[in-house]
């Protein structure tokens, strides 16, 4: 890795499921590729647990994980915080939880209470209504960027000092900036670098504008994850040149690493997502580096790693 030791790493952002103990549409039933991003994701139609992670993982230091909510049915969202809660207790992971809590129903507030029953949870992920491609608009439906209740959802987090883990493609992220900007002390955390799937010069100028407006609110920081373009192979050398261009918008302070296991995998195995990742951070002092590999998640998740 560029001869620098190899990172202790805090991946900031993985799924886990049993497809037999829970129901997940998306992979369960109506299986359709067009309507996923990175196209064929029948490799995905399988379990993925703790030791499955721990495989994909296996010669890497992680010493934490950040469980994000994997679309598991609506109704079972409770139960997925509570089936995590489990996963930690006998595999010593995940050590924060960042749960599904609609954030638009009448009844949010119960619901989010509900989940905080349970110790581990930090976040919620409430995905907003986002058009398909960069020239079709939702501009005004219900559950777009500018739907009014998000005012109230995403207050209620900010009250409960609750972070909002944020996840929509690069045409949007102008109007999420708007939006985000309207609720004051509300922790955000941008999703998979604002999905820069565009690495063409005219898409990036877009995606750029966007990084620039949310980086301009202190309370936003952003996860170097899923850098898997669609109808596309990996490519590294765009992939180090958008990691380098978010550090240089939001600062190092405020960017860490995730691996998005296990749909990264479709494009990218865990080891050459680490090394491309060295790569673009090989120009930063230690201090710096540490804190977008581990330090960063540690202090946003608020992960106490002496009760791991």
């Amino acid at each position: 890795m560029n001869g620098t030791p190899a990172p202790a790493i805090v991946d900031a952002h993985h799924h886990l499921w049993r497809l037999g103990e829970g129901r997940y549409p998306w992979l369960q039933e109506g299986y359709d590729p067009g309507a996923f991003f990175l196209g064929d994701y029948n490799a995905l139609r399988r379990d993925f647990d703790a030791d499955a992670y721990r495989a994909r993982t296996e010669g890497l230091n992680v010493v934490a994980t950040v469980h994000v909510e994997a679309e598991r049915d609506r109704a079972e969202s409770l139960a997925e915080t509570r089936w995590l809660h489990a996963m930690h207790t006998r595999h010593g992971s995940p050590n924060a939880v960042v749960a599904h809590v609609d954030l638009l129903a009448p009844d949010a507030a119960q619901q989010l209470a509900q989940h905080l029953e349970w110790p581990l949870v930090r976040g919620v992920r409430c995905k907003p209504l986002t058009a398909p491609t960069a020239s079709a608009g939702v501009e005004g439906r219900p559950g777009a960027l500018q739907d009014s209740r998000w005012l109230a959802g995403l207050s209620l987090l900010a009250r409960h000092e609750l972070a909002w883990d944020l996840r929509v493609p690069y045409w949007h992220l102008e109007e999420a900036a708007a939006l985000v900007e309207r609720v004051p002390g509300l922790p955000v955390v941008l999703e998979h670098a604002g999905l820069p799937w565009d690495r063409s010069e005219a898409g990036l100028a877009h995606w750029r504008r966007g990084m620039q407006a949310l980086a301009a609110l202190p309370g936003v920081h952003v996860k170097l994850s899923e850098f898997g373009l669609p109808d596309a192979p990996w490519d590294a050398a765009s992939t180090v040149r958008v990691v380098r261009e978010t550090i240089d918008i939001f600062g190092w302070q405020r960017c860490m690493f995730a691996s998005n296991l296990p749909v990264s995998g479709l494009r990218v195995s865990m080891a050459e997502l680490v090394r491309t990742m060295s790569e673009a951070l090989s120009a930063l002092d230690v201090q710096a580096r540490d804190a977008v590999w581990r330090g960063n998640a540690l202090r946003f998740y608020r992960i106490d790693m002496a009760e791991r």
